[in-house]
């Protein structure tokens, strides 16, 4: 793709767009590896011109000018004398060569690495002996060591059994922002130069896998040194660690055995002290296992399911072992989070700076960063987590160090005074406190940390305390010891204060039931519920958006109901704020899409906000593979019964305009082979239809010639629903008859308008009902709405505002209709029901692929006619 390449070479921000299915991603990939391996040509000749230059003139002897006696002459450019500009810049010289010096020695011990392991399986045979017999001398080790330690130390403070240890905070070192302690990883494994690579993001762990699979099938596949990063929810092989299912849960859980791996040693010593129970340590946390898998990751182009399977195999941590691979990788492939968020790109390794970055499905980028840094938390949850904090707390008291207690205070307070924000009391069952002024209040960050008394706290050292000391995974681990309903808790003098404890968990649970029956866990979701039952960590989330500048963001009371219904919402309004640090540091950036219209919101809302020159920027888009004939997209503008089509908030209620849909579909049944699918605005107005439908017989109607079915609600049921309209669609074609195909009514935004491909015979003709326009009575929507419009230019006379709601109805209307063609040798009909479509500002925001055989038909009996003659000839065709 020569635009690509100019993208690429030119160092621009560019949006692309290219509606290719999945030979989109790979030819984008392609042309980026292109442009990289000409790009690593040209450095290496560089490299050797400037090393030659050096060789040649030690030996013909030659002095650097900067050895020899100056005169004073007429200066430099900057005011000194010649001989001392000449000194820095042979210098500069000096010091680049020697740094090209090392990084080809580095390169040739890395390349040949790589070239034995490639070749000689005998040495992975004899690393995977070394590691069995490291193993095996572990074992008998700590064998020798339990058998010595029984009947051993006794608690000078009070007796703790073997598992409870774990849940006391260990003292935190340092609140000094300065002083940056490193316990938890060796730093020093990633300081490797870093080359210059291209990192690819996509929204979700299949697009990713799917994306690898193709490069392994390119022709970069065999030399392309390619690594695959995840979360540790998706790379974790400790099955200890794993079962803990959320999350947080498990980087936390991971983050201990790390400590408590580096905290051994310092326990060892403590031989004539009191000994601490043995903290656990992760089996596959070890350096040379995880340099071993680094190098075959290098190696050999494997996707996550394979990364995972040598990580097994190999008894080294792909989590890290991975992050490891990333200096010498050409390739990185990862999810979107993991690039967008700052503290997890850090954490990972990942170094930007004269990177390309490649955003594939970036349709929702402005939404995805919008809600990666925003966070809510519900009253029921703060008065939870104030709850089992202050158990905690009192639990274990006599052994908190000084820092701890105080830090543990301050976050008790916050979350008092959080809950009374919402108008409500801690020490009440939240569920049973009726809120006295209801309704939603939104707050500037600065108004609400002063309402709500807690300014004069420092939110930075308390999230880096959090952070820190794992404190939300030891207070997990107490109430799953303690908090479980099914827990039978000891009758010591601690352990008799936790009485309460266990019940109001209980309470909470209870007065959060809407039918306010008695609530008691079925066995088969304890486990459910005992994971979710500490909500400090969303609470963390909670603090860390509070530390966003003033402007950036708002903090928005909820007041619903009781306390417990309520809630504190942070929203982000500026997304920029967090793009704008990847487009300074990156020597390009591509953002692409198969459907990336309407354009503006990308450069308005992100590029233009976060200081991008509008001449870095680019624009591209490609045409569909498909031929002109194979689609017809029309825009009607009224019913068979000549009403106006205008789903208007006020109008698509009336029984006329549900009946002229439903005439529509009955006629465009008659004489559309295979799937019809129907997109409706909400699952609200789907149902509204649907039961208007069936109460007017036009239901039975259509199911003569389609079986009906429609989008579930529920994500774990819409596997199950295309199955079963892929199965009817498929019988219907073979048996011939009355019936030939399904209807499917779908909703805007919903779970089969994104990344659902409704190819061939499944997807014949989709038809979009009204404009899908968001609700701008949302709270969230109004004060993006004013924040536009107090801090964008007005664009060809409309307020920013105004162009928010159209692109975000656009852009939903672009992804659903594009579900349909897939693949060059399908065909389908568009039709968009509604005469708004055609005006000018609308229509151009359609993709131009669509635009450009867009026919806008006022009366429905010409789009008839044209559908008619559309899908015959086609099915002649076939």
């Amino acid at each position: 793709m020569a635009a690509l390449y100019s993208a690429l070479e030119a160092g621009r921000v560019g949006i692309f767009e290219s509606p290719t299915g999945t030979g989109k991603s790979l030819s984008l990939i392609c042309g980026a590896l292109s442009w990289l391996r000409d790009f690593e040509e040209k450095k290496r000749q560089e490299e050797a011109r400037l090393l030659a230059l050096e060789d040649s003139g030690q030996e013909r002897g030659e002095r650097p000018a900067a050895a020899e006696p100056g005169h004073p002459g007429s200066g430099g450019a900057a005011g000194e004398p010649d001989w001392v500009t000449a000194f820095v810049q042979k210098k500069e010289e000096r010091d680049a060569v020697d740094r090209l010096k090392e990084e080809q020695i580095r390169r040739k011990k890395r390349e040949n690495r790589l070239e034995k392991i490639r070749h000689n399986v005998q040495l992975k045979y004899a690393a995977k002996r070394k590691r069995s017999e490291e193993d095996e001398t572990k074992r008998l080790l700590q064998l020798s060591k339990d058998v010595i330690s029984e009947g051993d130390g006794v608690d000078v403070l009070e007796q703790l059994d073997h598992n409870e240890e774990e849940l006391v905070l260990a003292e935190y070192e340092s609140d000094d922002e300065k002083k940056v302690i490193s316990g938890l990883e060796d730093d020093d494994d990633l300081e490797e130069e870093h080359v210059t690579k291209i990192y690819y993001c996509s929204r979700t762990h299949s697009q990713l896998s799917q994306f690898v699979r193709e490069v392994q099938k390119s022709p970069f596949g065999k030399d392309t040194r390619l690594v695959s990063l995840g979360s540790r929810q998706n790379l974790c092989v400790n099955e200890e660690v794993r079962r803990l299912g959320a999350l947080q849960l498990i980087n936390d859980r991971c983050m201990e055995m790390q400590k408590n791996k580096h905290e051994k040693k310092s326990d060892e010593k403590m031989e004539g002290k009191r000994r601490h129970a043995s903290h656990a340590i992760c089996p596959f946390y070890s350096y040379e296992q995880m340099q071993f898998l680094c190098d075959e990751v290098l190696v050999e182009v494997k996707d996550i399911e394979q990364l995972v399977a040598l990580g097994r195999e190999t008894k080294a941590c792909p989590y890290y072992g991975s992050r490891y691979a990333i200096p010498a990788a050409q390739l990185v492939v990862l999810p979107y989070q993991m690039l967008l968020h700052e503290p997890t790109r850090s954490a990972a390794g990942i170094k930007l700076k004269d990177q390309v970055v490649i955003i594939d499905e970036a349709h929702n980028l402005i939404d995805t960063i919008t809600c990666i840094h925003s966070a809510e938390v519900s009253g029921s949850q703060l008065c939870c987590a104030h709850s089992q904090l202050s158990q905690y707390m009192e639990r274990y008291r006599k052994r908190l160090k000084a820092k701890n207690l105080m830090y543990i205070k301050q976050i008790l307070y916050l979350l008092e005074q959080f809950v009374a924000m919402l108008g409500g009391n801690v020490n009440q069952n939240p569920g049973c406190q009726a809120v006295s002024q209801t309704g939603t209040v939104l707050k500037s960050i600065n108004d609400f940390l002063f309402q709500s008394q807690i300014d004069n706290i420092n939110l930075f050292k308390v999230r880096r305390y959090c952070e820190k000391s794992l404190i939300s995974r030891k207070l997990f681990g107490f109430v799953e010891r303690y908090g479980g309903p099914a827990t039978t808790v000891k009758t010591n003098k601690e352990n008799q204060k936790l009485a309460g404890f266990q019940n109001f968990l209980l309470t909470l649970k209870q007065g959060s039931d809407k039918e306010g029956t008695p609530w008691s866990p079925p066995v088969e979701a304890e486990n459910d519920q005992l994971r979710t039952a500490s909500p400090l960590m969303q609470i963390e989330g909670f603090l860390s958006a509070l530390t966003n500048a003033n402007q950036d963001g708002r903090v928005i009371v909820n007041r619903q109901g009781t306390v417990g219904q309520s809630s504190l919402k942070f929203l982000l309004l500026n997304p920029a704020v967090y793009f704008a640090k990847v487009v300074e540091e990156c020597r390009a950036v591509i953002i692409a899409g198969g459907t990336m219209q309407p354009v503006s919101d990308f450069r308005e809302q992100l590029l233009s906000c976060a200081g991008v020159d509008p001449a870095r920027v680019v624009e591209f888009s490609c045409g569909h593979v498909i031929p002109p004939e194979n689609i017809l997209p029309i825009i009607l503008c009224s019913g068979p019964s000549n009403q106006q089509l205008e789903f208007t908030y006020q109008t698509r209620d009336l029984p006329q305009m549900m009946d002229e849909t439903g005439r529509i579909l009955c006629n465009l049944c008659n004489v559309v082979p295979g799937g019809v699918v129907c997109f409706f605005p909400s699952y609200e107005y789907e149902k509204q239809v649907y039961a208007h439908w069936e109460k007017t017989g036009l239901l039975t109607r259509l199911a003569t010639k389609k079986k009906i079915f429609q989008e579930p609600k529920k994500a774990n049921q819409v596997e199950q629903v295309l199955v079963e309209y892929a199965k009817c669609i498929k019988r219907c074609s073979q048996a011939g008859g009355q019936m030939t195909g399904a209807l499917l009514l779908s909703v805007v935004g919903g779970k089969m308008s994104e990344g659902i491909n409704f190819s061939d015979d499944l997807g014949r003709c989709v038809i979009m009902v009204g404009m899908p326009y968001p609700n701008i009575k949302s709270p969230e929507l109004q004060e993006k709405m004013t924040w536009l419009d107090k801090t964008m230019p007005r664009a060809a006379g409309q307020a920013p505002s105004r162009v928010l709601i159209e692109n975000l109805c656009m852009k939903a209307v672009n992804q659903s209709i594009g579900r349909a063609i897939r693949h060059q040798k399908d065909f389908a009909s568009i039709l968009l029901l509604d005469h708004r479509y055609a005006r000018p500002a609308i229509f151009n925001k359609l993709p131009q692929w669509i635009r450009e055989r867009t026919q806008v038909k006022p009366a429905f009996g010409s789009a008839f006619a044209e559908l008619r003659k559309f899908h015959r000839g086609k099915v002649d065709a076939l």
